[in-house]
């Protein structure tokens, strides 16, 4: 066989060993102790800057050969990295801001910055480098920022672009992110699809009911809400319209289930171990906090598929074109036992990345144990995955690489002090205000870039303020992360929808507003856990059982209310009613709590006896008509 030397094959070669490089390094790291600081996250980013300028071009497209402005950025962009590594004892016992830089310092911190912009806009787009861009004019022209003292606290130092965003990335986010490419290239993703038709399929609504199922076990493996709608959808929405839901309803509910990927337990997205490493706790601590408002979040949408079925009078699929859930579990269930194994060596006291490692080692492994999913352990296919594991951590790495520029200019002006300030004095010393704030914030931030960057920029600006102003550290952060998650379903940029919409052929607006209208619950329950953080779990075991509960039916009477229907249809003061006493349960307060009781018994009673009603005279034969 004779060997291709063009120039397509010797790029994609390339690109294929130094994506192997890049994962087993990580791995390397993780099971024997990761180097020091500047190391480690160095050589992460220097993989991914290779990476990114094989595959990238100028126009961000992935197609055709790197051009010799490719390779000139590539070797220019590890030339930083390397001058750290070269001159790593002068780097690491210099006394910074004390001792000047060298021109040659001066020069490759240039360097750094400007390779790190252009490889961030080439792998998401424009949005997060211009936010960079405006953050340095505002320190260097604004602040009157020192050039040399800031190129230091850029480059020369971990509080940078080398800085927490970058280490997150590096510790946790690529190895996480080979974990989920492990499991799809083992059948996990059919696997999930499978077990959702199985149990839910055949409900009123199903299909949707199983996009909601599927999309929440899915994103365990996946940390993207694109992600979670380009391989959940295809099959999820043609089985969705085809049981009788509008396209642009069938789109929401896919946006809306697989952007909830990023919030639900036990596999959050990338901006949570972020979150985990700025409050300075355990990964496993983060999912405790989480795991309540997760399970709210899913409630309102499956609640929202099943009432809009029921007003639209729709039947779940035939049970002879479902699969069997004993068959899908005798033949694929052992593909639960990688996350089942993360799950026990997290919650045994080893680090997420650990647990991650264990489980991405079991993967292949696990597939071999029963002959339905022997095809997939192939050599071909552990390089196909660990390939797939190092592209798609590509945007997360270069993405917290400039949100580190972003960081650099806040720390260094002290812009996040005056930003807080600023937020307090325009909402007059009210949470309630500096919350709307966040919130529009977050959305709008999200809209342009992906979460964790958008998470970032509002931890360094805005969660301070709302700490300032009494909510628990906690809260604070997972307000800030829900409102970046959740601008992936709000027009008008919503790329979540946009993927779904593409897949349905549906209007993108109508499908962004369904959206909204099925995920409410995501836009309501982060306000609810700032004023009572029983809902993160944190409190007394009866107070936080009681807001559960309460906000469990609560968002089920909000869903009811938006989509007109209950135990029946609903007219529209019954819908008015299920709006306000749904809002009142789930503030986890004993007196909103009795009133919302009072006004669910109400409405509930009321349908009760008009659906007594119907049914009764569905029942009477009725008379024949004399000829």
């Amino acid at each position: 066989m004779k060997l291709e030397l063009t120039h397509a094959s010797i790029v994609r070669h390339a690109t294929i060993i130094v994506a192997v490089a890049m994962s087993l390094y990580h791995m390397w790291a993780i099971a024997f102790g990761a180097p020091e600081a500047f190391v480690f996250r160095g050589m992460h980013l220097a993989f991914a800057l290779v990476l990114l300028f094989l595959i990238h071009r100028w126009t961000g497209r992935i197609e055709g050969t790197p051009s010799l402005f490719d390779y000139a950025l590539l070797l220019v962009g590890i030339a930083p990295i390397l001058h750290i590594f070269f001159n790593y004892e002068y780097v690491v016992t210099r006394i910074f801001y004390i001792d000047e830089l060298t021109p040659t310092d001066m020069i490759m911190g240039t360097i750094m910055g400007v390779v790190v912009l252009e490889a961030t806009r080439r792998v998401i787009g424009w949005t997060l480098p211009l936010t960079a861009i405006v953050f340095l004019i505002y320190g260097l022209f604004v602040a009157k920022l020192e050039p040399m003292r800031f190129i230091d606290q850029l480059y020369m130092t971990t509080e940078g672009i080398f800085g927490i965003p970058l280490a997150v990335s590096a510790a946790y986010v690529l190895i996480f992110v080979l974990f989920g490419s492990f499991m799809e290239r083992t059948g996990t993703g059919q696997m999930f699809m499978d077990f959702a038709l199985s149990l839910t399929g055949h409900a009123a609504g199903g299909p949707g009911k199983v996009s909601v199922f599927s999309s929440s076990l899915f994103g365990t493996i996946s940390g993207s809400a694109v992600a979670n709608v380009m391989v959940d959808g295809p099959i999820a929405i043609p089985l969705m319209k085809r049981s009788g839901f509008p396209p642009h309803f069938a789109a929401g509910v896919e946006a809306t289930a697989s952007t909830g990927g990023q919030i639900m337990p036990p596999i959050m997205g990338a901006a949570a171990f972020v979150m985990a490493e700025f409050i300075g706790v355990g990964y496993g601590q983060v999912l405790i906090w989480a795991l309540i408002p997760a399970i709210l979040y899913y409630v309102a949408c499956f609640a929202a598929v099943h009432f809009e079925a029921k007003r639209r009078g729709l039947e779940g699929l035939p049970r002879s074109e479902l699969p069997r859930v004993s068959r899908v579990i005798a033949e694929r269930g052992h593909l639960f036992l990688p996350i089942l194994a993360i799950l026990f060596v997290m919650y045994s006291g080893y680090s997420a990345p650990l647990a991650a490692l264990a489980g991405t080692l079991a993967c292949f492994p696990v597939a071999l144990l029963r002959k339905s999913t022997r095809g997939y352990v192939t050599f071909a296919n552990v390089i196909d995955a660990m390939v797939d594991g190092a592209r798609n951590a590509l945007p997360v790495a270069l993405a917290c690489a400039c949100a580190g520029i972003v960081i650099a200019v806040v720390t260094l002006s002290g812009l996040g002090i005056v930003f807080t300030q600023f937020v307090i004095g325009l909402a007059r010393d009210t949470l309630f205000m500096a919350l709307v704030l966040t919130m529009i914030a977050g959305i709008v931030l999200g809209m342009g870039m992906p979460t964790t960057p958008a998470y970032i920029i509002m931890t360094a600006l805005l969660v301070p303020a709302i700490i300032k102003l009494g909510v628990v550290v906690p809260a604070a952060h997972l307000f800030a992360l829900y409102f970046a998650v959740l601008s992936a379903i709000t027009p008008p940029v919503a790329l979540a929808v946009f993927a779904a919409a593409g897949i349905a052929k549906a209007d993108l607006w109508s499908s962004g507003w369904a959206a909204v209208k099925i995920g409410a619950a995501g836009f309501i329950v982060p306000f609810m856990f700032v004023y009572e953080p029983a809902l993160l779990m944190i409190g007394e075991w009866p107070k936080i059982i009681q807001a559960f509960v309460t906000a469990t039916f609560g968002i089920a009477m909000f869903a009811g209310g938006l989509h007109g229907y209950f135990l029946t249809a609903a007219n529209y003061w019954q819908r008015a009613l299920l709006l306000g006493g749904g809002l009142l349960l789930i503030d986890p307060n004993w007196l909103t709590d009795l009133v919302g009781a009072g006004i669910a018994a109400t409405v509930i009673g009321t349908q009760y006896l008009t659906r007594r009603a119907a049914r009764e005279a569905a029942a009477k034969p009725q008379p024949v008509k004399q000829t």
